[in-house]
């Protein structure tokens, strides 16, 4: 007997890794904001130390990204709402 092969829609699985991906969205930034805790420090003579300047930049430049990518995820998983409850046909009203 041949195993069964499991078919998911396309609209579906790509709103699953969609959601996923927003749930997993403030790890990443979490991750990205513990990248200056890497940084060199100052002070023990074994290199250059990182300006504060350059690392405000960074976290800001990062704090934008997240918001950034946090409203294309909303907008996506918005517009794909919308489009599954539009070709719901239990949500047609007639």
């Amino acid at each position: 007997m041949a195993p069964r092969r499991i078919f998911l829609e396309r609209r579906s699985y790509r709103m699953r890794r969609m959601m996923d991906a927003v749930r997993l969205w403030p790890l990443v930034g979490l991750g990205l904001w513990m990248v200056p805790l890497l940084w060199p420090m100052s002070g023990d003579g074994t290199g250059a130390a990182m300006p504060m300047s350059a690392a405000l930049r960074y976290l800001f430049g990062v704090w934008v990204l997240l918001i950034l990518g946090a409203l294309a995820l909303w907008w996506r998983t918005g517009r794909g709402a919308r489009e599954d409850v539009a070709t719901d046909p239990a949500n047609r009203q007639g």
